[in-house]
């Protein structure tokens, strides 16, 4: 008979009452994810659409962003944010309805601030896509 893995009983991560913090939406083209932490920086909550469920292509839409924006609005909502600070990089398409998807889960959104790294003229970009 096969042993059944037991889970490790360690420290588990406490609760804290955090009122205000910074949500990072980092979105690419092929997937979502949103970081809230505290001021400090300390996570509190985060999700993404592959954490929410997604798989594959499905992963890269406005939908599953929306989905992981609230889904980690929520557990920081659990902790005791009121508001946050939201911090945008990349050129995804989950972009502007993550944003939406935190003030309608009933955070008050204090700051829009778009973090995407501009180079300046780095790496050579992919190809273009011939179909």
């Amino acid at each position: 008979m096969a042993r059944q893995p037991t889970r490790k009983t360690g420290p588990r991560k406490q609760k804290k009452n955090v009122p205000s913090g910074v949500a990072y939406i980092s979105s690419t083209f092929n997937n979502t994810i949103v970081t809230i932490s505290d001021t400090g920086g300390e996570v509190v909550s985060w999700a993404s659409a592959g954490s929410s469920g997604f798989k594959g292509a499905k992963k890269g839409t406005p939908f599953a962003a929306q989905t992981a924006a609230e889904s980690a609005a929520r557990r920081a909502m659990d902790q005791g944010m009121r508001q946050c600070e939201v911090m945008v990089s990349g050129p995804g398409a989950g972009r502007e309805t993550a944003i939406r998807a935190l003030q309608g889960s009933g955070l008050e959104i204090t700051l829009i601030r778009d973090v995407t790294p501009i180079p300046h003229n780095g790496c050579r970009p992919p190809k273009r896509r011939r179909v």
